[in-house]
């Protein structure tokens, strides 16, 4: 399975253009987050990602809540929202978590969840499959500008447990199309350029 994966696009409409150019010969893509910025104009890079010719997988980040991306997204047939929830495609499960995790700085207009509330929506994630977290884990790809590891502990934890194939992520733009291993498993902060992977096939998860 060939995945497009991306995030943190934050209303650039060039960047999304390009991401569908890029989806023409993959499988599915997956957005990680942040396609608004603080709570506005969400729809402005969905609408242009609704040409996606593929199956798309999408998790509100931090500048959008659930209800928020579920609006923009109406009317896309070929669109899983995951928040929480899961999907199986071709015989891959993909697990998704939204927000920043742990609760940002940024203050009421983020949408956030605390490590208790992320470890409880994380609770039904599969083994082996793909986990989609707006927010990296705590101790991979999640260094900022200013040296600090802003990290999820309960999406670090998850991966400890559930042993995914590979974690999409973004969030900390200073990682943005970075790759690592954590843990066994593979995980990218996606970024807004985009990141093609080849997945193994689901009789390798």
């Amino acid at each position: 399975m060939k995945l497009l994966l991306f995030s943190d696009l934050h209303c650039s409409l060039r960047a999304a253009q390009r991401l569908v150019t890029m989806a023409a010969d993959v499988d599915v893509a997956i957005g990680a987050g942040d396609f608004g910025q603080v709570r506005t104009r969400v729809s402005a890079c969905i609408d242009i990602l609704r040409d996606l010719p593929c199956p798309s997988i999408v998790v509100p980040g931090n500048n959008e809540s659930l209800d928020e991306l579920k609006s923009a997204c109406r009317g896309w047939q070929t669109v899983h929202i995951l928040h929480g929830t899961g999907v199986t495609i071709d015989g891959v499960h993909f697990f998704g978590l939204g927000g920043g995790v742990p609760v940002t700085p940024f203050g009421e207009w983020s949408y956030d969840f605390t490590e208790e509330e992320a470890a409880g929506l994380l609770k039904d994630c599969p083994a082996g499959g793909v986990l989609v977290s707006h927010s990296p884990p705590k101790g991979c790809l999640d260094v900022a500008g200013n040296g600090a590891g802003l990290g999820s502990t309960a999406v670090r934890d998850v991966i400890r447990a559930k042993k995914p194939v590979l974690v999409v992520c973004g969030h900390i733009h200073a990682c943005a199309g970075r790759t690592e291993k954590f843990h066994g498993t593979t995980v990218v902060n996606a970024g807004p350029a985009g990141v093609i992977l080849k997945l193994p096939s689901a009789s390798h998860l």
